[in-house]
């Protein structure tokens, strides 16, 4: 019984928030362009649900291309740098350059230079996505017990041979809780990415939807997509912390 209430909490709990926001909304007389009731959010989705489910499966498109470059990216420049000192030295600096870098500040820089609009997007999303995913499994391949190491050495195992059996394996952990904070962070780029280019006058994604939406006080239609664009992101969530602890629970690392 425990286990079924933990597991139906969030549902009651946000069954309650609405309830009460729908409450404070009507005994205020609060204007459904400044605050529309739960109601009015989802009446304003009832009215056009193909045209906001089409912008969010662009936008998830786009976040799925982004997280799957940068899983290519993260993982290919992670094991660069675990096969040599100086590779490390070179490329750590711009990796970290692109972490610290703000993707609405150099969006309209890559929108220009890629030319294609969509390809821009996915992008502005990988440059969010990549850290997250290079950084752990960086961390992992650096990972794996000094004791291990020395196995492998005394074994008479090569350089190559110790990171594909060693190192990786190691790094399997870290990088699949990189991959499901990417998987969010994919969505927030492809997001921001959207607002600029939406800005711009390129109709694509749930972003451009809310833009649209403010430009014409449609502000339901507004909180409809963003709520889409929350439930996007938990489901992204979940998705990728099911297979973490599939994977993991193949791996023996839970029980």
């Amino acid at each position: 019984m425990t286990a079924a209430l933990a597991r139906l909490a969030p549902f009651l709990f946000a069954a309650l928030a609405l309830a009460l926001w729908e409450a404070a909304v009507r005994a205020a007389g609060i204007p459904a362009y400044i605050l529309p009731a739960p109601s009015a959010i989802g009446l304003a989705f009832a009215s056009a649900p193909g045209l906001l489910l089409s912008s969010l499966a662009t936008t998830l498109l786009v976040s799925g291309l982004a997280l799957l470059a940068g899983c290519v990216l993260g993982v290919g420049l992670a094991l660069v740098m675990a096969s040599s000192r100086w590779a490390r030295a070179a490329v750590l600096p711009w990796a970290i350059m692109l972490q610290v870098t703000p993707v609405v500040a150099i969006a309209p820089l890559i929108i220009v230079w890629v030319g294609d609009p969509f390809l821009a997007l996915v992008v502005c999303a990988t440059i969010v996505a990549f850290f997250p995913i290079f950084s752990n499994t960086a961390t992992g391949l650096a990972s794996a017990p000094a004791e291990l190491a020395d196995l492998f050495r005394l074994s008479g195992a090569g350089r190559w041979q110790t990171l594909l059996l060693l190192r990786v394996p190691a790094a399997v952990p870290l990088f699949l809780a990189g991959l499901r904070i990417s998987g969010g962070l994919a969505l927030v780029g492809a997001v921001v990415a959207e607002f600029v280019a939406g800005s711009g006058g390129f109709a694509s994604g749930l972003a451009y939807r809310i833009l649209e939406s403010g430009y014409r006080l449609q502000i339901p239609r507004m909180f409809a997509a963003l709520a889409l664009l929350s439930f996007a992101g938990i489901t992204i969530n979940a998705a990728l912390g099911s297979l973490e602890r599939r994977v993991l629970r193949r791996w023996g690392k839970v029980a």
